[in-house]
């Protein structure tokens, strides 16, 4: 996420400036255009949408484009590159706005695509996430070749924030632009508040004698914002990025500071507090326009990897099986970037094979050790009446099936906003990133989950599985259980009535183009 400090403040309001074609490089592969371009004989507002390439980022965007197009606030361009373009075309269809323009960005062929691919689902640590992120700025010279060319020029570019170069682009041809940063608003504003007050580092103490040696009394265990005293963050959480990825943050936050606001997948009676903070001390404006997920129209009950998928799939098949028998699952899922070691797998399945829970676990392709637990392989796992699954799957589609009562998420924000949609508590279990402030949002702040520890009570430590079964147990059962299921589901109905007409998503989103895009 953006390290954003102090420093940050609402920039001037964007005068465009002439547009000025870039010189066309010798390379003519370029870029290519594979779908209908409507906004060529169209003179309203134009969008380009540009995401980081990873299915975590690329979605809401998509959501948000099918959006524009549904509610006909605006003709959209979707870029991306050629290794993720099938996907991008399957989902803008199934969305509604298969007449949306895709345009596709070939890395240079004396450059260099991302270690992993064109995408970041095989990246495994916050450095080489950092790496993968930075690799995409080969792609920043067709990129402003492209926007310059495009027959009507885009009003506006909404572009993920770890594409920092891309809003340098945009501004070089008078574009206005917004970042997408794909977390929630109370982890930007913590996130300001430890950039600013640097807590967890050494400081003396006044109470201590000199030939005190209690080395833990120097350094705080706790630490509170003085704006929001009601919140106590454990300085365990507040774990440094690597060194890659906080200059990566510096160039994000410059490109925030400079941009004509942040769209945050958020919605006001979710976070009014924190979006109204972040509006009024930091800025830039805030446009908090979700949960996309739900204000999207889609066309389809089944999401695919590229091609439709007219088939019921077999894990939609045995939650319909839990459903008839009237047996709740819990389903468990802890991202697509989180690497899960063999002994975490194997505490993993111990945990909820104690919790005496049906459940439904997603697990990455490349976790291929068959060894679930004790004397407990992935064969084992289903003839117990589970189900393991190592493919793509439709987490929001999951997440709303009635016999899904609870989540075990690393608490990315996408997970975290799409089960508060569906109404399901949580088990907080964050990994890296923002995650613990967005777990710390969930626990202390919506009482709608409860969190996890690892054994040494640090980030990414190994959870034991009677940690897991406590808290699975708390989840689903109980006197505990009945109360955040009952919060959540307020939650849920509040999330509803903001996408809808007249709720403050729906005017937010109408606002936004009003007020930003040039045409």
């Amino acid at each position: 996420m953006v390290a954003v400090g102090r420093t940050l403040t609402q920039p001037p309001k964007h005068v465009q400036s002439p547009r000025s074609r870039p010189k066309r490089s010798n390379d003519t592969a370029m870029a290519t255009t594979t779908s209908p371009l409507p906004f060529q004989v169209h003179h309203g507002p134009h969008v380009a949408i540009f995401p980081l390439m990873a299915k975590g980022h690329t979605m809401p965007l998509l959501d948000l484009a099918c959006l524009l197009r549904g509610r006909g606030l605006a003709d959209v361009t979707f870029v991306t590159t050629p290794g993720n373009a099938s996907f991008v075309r399957a989902a803008l269809r199934r969305g509604g706005a298969g007449d949306a323009a895709v345009l596709e960005l070939a890395y240079p062929a004396a450059g260099r695509a991302p270690a992993g691919g064109e995408g970041a689902e095989g990246v495994a640590s916050a450095s080489s996430f950092a790496a993968f992120a930075e690799s995409t700025s080969a792609l920043r010279p067709r990129f402003e070749e492209a926007l310059a060319a495009l027959r009507t020029p885009a009003s506006l570019l909404v572009a993920d924030g770890f594409l920092y170069w891309a809003h340098a682009s945009a501004a070089a041809l008078g574009v206005p632009s917004v970042s997408f940063l794909g977390t929630s608003a109370f982890a930007h504003v913590a996130r300001d508040a430890f950039v600013r007050d640097k807590p967890g580092a050494p400081a003396a103490s006044p109470q201590l004698d000199d030939d005190d040696d209690d080395d833990d009394a120097t350094t705080a265990t706790y630490y509170t914002a003085p704006e929001f005293p009601h919140l106590q963050f454990s300085i365990r959480d507040l774990v440094p990025p690597p060194l890659p990825l906080i200059d990566l943050d510096a160039k994000m936050a410059a490109a925030v500071a400079a941009s004509r606001g942040l769209i945050v997948n958020t919605f006001y009676d979710l976070e009014g507090r924190y979006i109204e903070h972040w509006n009024h001390h930091i800025g830039p404006k805030v446009w908090a326009i979700g949960p996309l997920w739900l204000a999207r129209q889609s066309t389809s009950s089944f999401s695919g990897t590229g091609s439709e998928l007219h088939a019921k799939p077999s894990w939609m098949q045995w939650l319909d099986e839990m459903a008839a028998a009237g047996k709740p699952v819990v389903y468990i899922s802890l991202g697509t970037l989180a690497a899960i070691s063999d002994a975490q797998l194997k505490e993993v399945a111990d945990g909820l094979d104690m919790a005496g829970v049906n459940f439904l676990w997603a697990l990455r392709p490349d976790n291929n050790s068959d060894d679930l637990g004790t004397g407990y392989d992935e064969e084992s796992v289903v003839g117990r009446g589970n189900k393991v699954v190592r493919e793509w799957v439709d987490q929001r589609q999951i997440l709303r099936h009635p016999s899904v009562r609870g989540f075990v998420s690393h608490c990315g924000w996408n997970s975290v906003l799409e089960s508060v949609a569906a109404g399901v508590p949580l088990v907080a279990w964050p990994c890296e990133f923002e995650q613990p402030m967005n777990a710390k949002f969930v626990v202390d702040e919506l009482r709608i989950g409860v969190r996890v520890h690892a054994s040494d009570g640090a980030i990414g430590g190994l959870v034991k599985s009677e940690e897991i079964t406590r808290a699975v147990k708390e989840v689903m059962f109980g006197e505990a259980a009945t109360a955040m299921a009952l919060r959540v589901t307020e939650i849920a109905a509040q999330a509803q009535l903001a996408v809808s007409d007249g709720g403050s998503s729906w005017k937010e989103v109408e606002e936004m183009i009003s007020e930003l895009c040039v045409w």
